[in-house]
């Protein structure tokens, strides 16, 4: 006789759609792109429940063509200098406590869009006391003048993802 596994409790989770529906319209009425949407993230709907999403600034199309990603990649628009105004506005709406912002990579703008993530990070510390902000940003092309713009704008997080291909995992971690 087969013994049947049982999945663990963990595995199971209770979804509040209602919640998830109003944080999907809220975002989309503030015309504001997460790496949750973008990236197809599975775990979605968990984060969108608890009122959370990792915000995506710099439009939605990603100069960079990394097969491991499923954000859009290609001519990104024009750069939205209104989009920081926005999140404030999101995270005012969501009651946030903890913001996490990232961003496409545009290798199009000089910067990087440093300044974009400056701003955006500057705006929510003007607006929110005890607020946690993590960011997390792409390589601005080894730009340190990038980096230290970022820095500077005082995130109490900053967060960089090294993407490479499987061979070199266990040499850099």
């Amino acid at each position: 006789m087969q013994t049947v596994l049982r999945k663990p409790a963990w595995l199971k989770k209770k979804i509040d759609f209602k919640k998830s529906y109003e944080v999907s319209c809220l975002l989309k009425g503030l015309d504001l792109n997460t790496v949750c949407q973008e990236s197809l993230c599975p775990n979605i709907s968990e984060c969108f429940d608890r009122g959370t999403a990792t915000f995506l600034i710099l439009g939605s199309i990603c100069t960079r063509t990394c097969r491991f990603c499923n954000v859009k990649k290609g001519k990104p628009r024009d750069l939205d200098l209104n989009e920081p105004g926005r999140i404030v506005e999101a995270v005012k709406r969501l009651g946030l406590a903890h913001v996490v912002i990232t961003g496409v990579t545009r290798d199009d703008l000089a910067g990087g869009g440093a300044e974009i993530f400056e701003r955006v990070i500057r705006d929510i510390r003007r607006s929110f006391n005890n607020i946690t902000i993590e960011a997390l940003i792409p390589d601005f092309r080894g730009n340190c003048e990038a980096v230290k713009k970022i820095i500077k704008a005082g995130p109490d997080i900053i967060g960089h993802n090294l993407e490479t291909i499987p061979r070199f995992y266990g040499d850099l971690r």
